[in-house]
């Protein structure tokens, strides 16, 4: 069963469990030196309305690791971008992965 979208509000600042195809729990890559041989899982994507600054919290790290970080949206691929070292495809903040209805 697919779990609803999470949406919670503090003042300015949204947090939400769903974003562009994405939900909390789900393997994603992050564009970066470093953080591209590390594993990560999608969180929440958050939104300041305030400032309109927006970023997405994600978990994970090294091998056994389960450090919280966050990222700029355009960072963020789905987890088959990767490819042996490299990333192909767009970010999902380009193209998300949205179902077909």
């Amino acid at each position: 069963m697919r779990q609803r979208a999470v949406v919670t509000r503090h003042g300015h600042v949204v947090r939400s469990t769903r974003w562009n195809g994405v939900r909390a729990g789900d393997a994603v890559v992050v564009d970066g030196v470093k953080e591209r041989r590390q594993h990560w899982v999608f969180v929440a994507h958050v939104v300041n309305e305030s400032t309109n600054d927006e970023w997405v919290e994600v978990r994970g790290g090294r091998v056994g690791e389960a450090k919280g970080r966050s990222f700029r949206p355009e960072a963020i691929y789905p987890g088959s971008a990767k490819k042996g070292s490299r990333l192909v495809g767009m970010s999902l903040a380009e193209a998300p992965q949205l179902p077909i209805p």
